[in-house]
């Protein structure tokens, strides 16, 4: 009896991972690099779309040896952007990180959190971040324009990241 309950409490648990690989199992800090080529030709947040549960932490670390950067969430509080941030969100913005500096965020409220870095944006240092509870799929509605097309089309697909939990970019 007790291994046929053992079994069960571990398909139960295997099932459980199957079903939502994006969401991390703890309340750990979930990491995101700012990166850029050494000459500044390139720079990027990796990954740059992220599935998360409500109350998890973000944090950015500044890997780019040769730039500083920001994450700073789109909102008409910070520089006069488009609301990109889900209603009763508190807007974000870490100012200025040097090579080596972290900025940290803990967001609770779910939705999907488009952000970019102020000195990087036209060059596509975007990214989005999705805060959802396991089996929450429902985002449509959600605004695909108010922005150049060149920073639109920064963003990772709403549905890629539902799908694969982390998103990087090629190349």
């Amino acid at each position: 009896m007790r291994r046929r309950a053992f079994m069960w409490g571990s398909g139960g648990l295997a099932a459980a991972l199957t079903l939502s690989p994006g969401f991390a199992l703890s309340d750990s800090v979930v990491e995101i690099g700012m990166g850029g080529r050494p000459d500044g030709s390139k720079v990027w947040f990796d990954p740059y779309g992220l599935l998360i549960r409500p109350g998890q932490t973000v944090r950015w670390t500044n890997e780019d040896k040769s730039n500083s950067h920001t994450a700073t969430a789109y909102a008409p509080e910070i520089y006069d952007h488009p609301r990109r941030i889900p209603d009763g969100a508190e807007p974000f913005d870490s100012d200025y990180l040097l090579p080596g500096e972290t900025f940290e965020v803990t967001l609770d409220v779910p939705g999907v959190y488009d952000y970019y870095c102020i000195p990087h944006e036209l060059s596509g240092m975007v990214g989005r971040i999705i805060v959802a509870d396991p089996g929450q799929t429902d985002f449509t509605g959600y605004p695909e324009d108010g922005l150049d097309q060149v920073i639109l089309d920064g963003f990772p697909p709403i549905a890629e990241i539902l799908k694969q939990g982390s998103v990087r970019k090629e190349g």
